[in-house]
């Protein structure tokens, strides 16, 4: 009986790297191909252009290729225990690095039937990083970026928006990679916020800051990150100015926009029933979504229901009816919010919601209620959380440290202890 390989790519696309290895492992036997899924692409690098179905057949089409499999996880376990090759055949580049714990768990796994990990060196050819410069060109344009958070919540139910408030923000979402079990964990979306957009400003969140003005910072953040965009539309005005602003976002590229259902002065939840605030009537609400529906040029871009009646103590009757309501006007997802720390409140409207509604993503921003991990908002139902103030929350006080220990000392050689090197920042801003 001959001898078989297996070959896992993430590739989008197939270039003669790719080919040379593919020959070179097909000298040692029967080649299966694996592709590995679109979550798992998603969550080890970038979002992926080409479907995993697609990639399946861009493989099977390759002569030599006895067989294509989907790779569901970035673990090869599952897929070695079932196939039970006796050859993987891989590059060089994982031997050291994050991705080590996945080849010494494919070592592992081998050594249960006396099978061997063949390495070959990793190309490094200057070409083939232009395509992949290309690529990611490619996932920052307006077209391609709209429609990846619809996509996103296709292939992985569950995604993170970290807020960004200018270009410099942006790219520390965009870059920021935590490493963990031979896998990547990074933000997958933007949430641009009036209340950071407004204070980064130096103006009061009272929807002073003017839409041309939040245009140009989704500009300024578009310009250098490849991530979609989830901006804050406040209440989103009249019904006739919420139109504009709709097809402009589309246009722009952005993903979402989430709108309150309030009117008047908009004034920050944050202040609760301190302030005077009042909710829209769900049928005028309704009309104004509706109206941003009708709007749109494609089914990519998204409009989120913010839902403010567990801020104002109207109840939670109140906020799963308007949830309903806000879904039949054609909302494509609903957010729910609290002041609470206790995150009971937050828990029990889904727990109601998915009784009725098993398809319409939810929407959290838990910044009081903090204590719930991702995982287990996901488990009860969530599908988007957003992180949306904690860059902001984090530079003012280290901004205002500098400034007074400069003062305190005299100079700054105590305060440059504590600051990065201005060369490392720099290296965050990409030179083209």
């Amino acid at each position: 009986m001959g001898k078989t390989v297996y070959l896992c790519f993430s590739t989008d696309i197939i270039h003669g790297g790719h080919i040379a290895l593919i020959r070179r492992a097909q000298q040692l036997g029967s080649l299966i191909v694996g592709v590995l899924s679109d979550e798992a692409v998603a969550s080890y690098k970038r979002f992926p252009l080409v479907p995993a179905s697609e990639r399946k057949i861009m493989f099977e089409n390759i002569a030599g290729v006895t067989r294509v499999v989907e790779q569901k996880t970035l673990s090869y376990r599952s897929v070695l225990e079932e196939l039970k090759p006796d050859y993987v055949v891989h590059g060089d580049n994982w031997a050291e690095g994050f991705q080590k714990p996945i080849r010494d768990e494919v070592i592992q796994v081998l050594a249960g039937w006396g099978g061997e990990l063949v390495e070959f060196p990793y190309s490094a050819d200057e070409k083939y990083k232009e395509m992949d410069r290309r690529q990611r060109a490619e996932l920052a344009m307006p077209d391609l970026r709209r429609g990846r958070l619809r996509r996103l919540l296709d292939i992985k139910h569950f995604v993170t928006a970290m807020e960004a408030h200018d270009g410099l923000t942006g790219l520390v979402v965009e870059n920021t990679v935590v490493h963990e079990n031979g896998g990547a964990r990074q933000y997958d979306a933007m949430w641009l916020s009036s209340l950071c957009d407004s204070t980064a400003k130096g103006k009061p969140d009272i929807e002073l800051v003017d839409m041309t003005s939040r245009f140009r910072t989704i500009d300024d953040i578009m310009e250098v990150t490849t991530k979609p965009i989830i901006f804050d539309g406040d209440t989103g005005g009249l019904a006739e100015h919420f139109v504009y602003t709709v097809r402009s976002l589309e246009r722009m590229g952005v993903s979402m926009v989430i709108i309150e259902d309030k009117t008047g002065l908009k004034k920050n939840s944050l202040f609760g029933t301190e302030v005077v605030q009042t909710q829209d009537d769900i049928e005028h609400f309704s009309e104004k979504i509706r109206a941003g529906c009708a709007a749109r040029r494609t089914r990519d871009f998204m409009i989120c229901a913010r839902i403010e009646s567990l801020i104002l103590e109207r109840g939670m009757d109140d906020a799963l009816r308007r949830a309903e309501a806000f879904t039949k006007a054609g909302a494509d997802a609903i957010m729910i919010h609290s002041r609470r720390k206790d995150p009971g409140e937050i828990q029990a409207f889904l727990e109601e919601f998915r009784k009725t509604d098993a398809a319409t993503p939810v929407v959290l921003v838990p910044t009081s209620f903090n204590s719930v991990t991702e995982e287990e908002w996901k488990q009860r139902g969530a599908n988007i959380v957003i992180y949306a103030n904690q860059l902001m929350r984090a530079a003012v006080p280290a901004i205002q440290q500098a400034a007074e220990t400069i003062l305190r000392c005299h100079r700054a050689q105590e305060c440059d202890e504590t600051l990065m090197p201005f060369k490392d920042i720099i290296r965050l801003i990409p030179e083209q």
